[in-house]
């Protein structure tokens, strides 16, 4: 076993922790695999996975999009293998990107590109 990665935790939800509780969107999301948590990436304007692993100290994280099983670590900076993980392993595959789509701005493309 990895020290930082629990191949048991499943997943906090198919969307970001965060955003959910805050009403927010996000354009991919990333699964931290040391203790599940849920958050959107830093194309996403909140960028809760990075804020994630800052406060926490857990340095690998999963994309959690459909067909994406590439593993990054935020101390060395670079992507690395992993184990497989407790399902599910992305969110659901009918789920919008970006999303979730009630909460996604017609001009999401235009927000993100002047932030």
């Amino acid at each position: 076993m990895i020290t930082g990665i629990d191949t048991r935790r499943p997943p906090s939800g198919p969307g970001c922790v965060e955003c959910e509780r805050d009403g927010g969107w996000w354009v991919h999301l990333r699964r931290c695999v040391e203790c599940g948590h849920v958050g959107c990436c830093d194309d996403s304007l909140a960028r809760h996975a990075t804020a994630h692993a800052a406060e926490t100290g857990h340095r690998f994280i999963q994309s959690y999009e459909p067909g994406e099983d590439w593993f990054w670590d935020y101390e060395t900076r670079q992507e690395v293998d992993g184990p497989e993980l407790a399902p599910p392993t992305s969110h659901p595959a009918d789920q919008s990107v970006p999303g979730p789509a009630e909460r996604v701005p017609a001009d999401w493309l235009t927000i993100l590109q002047n932030r």
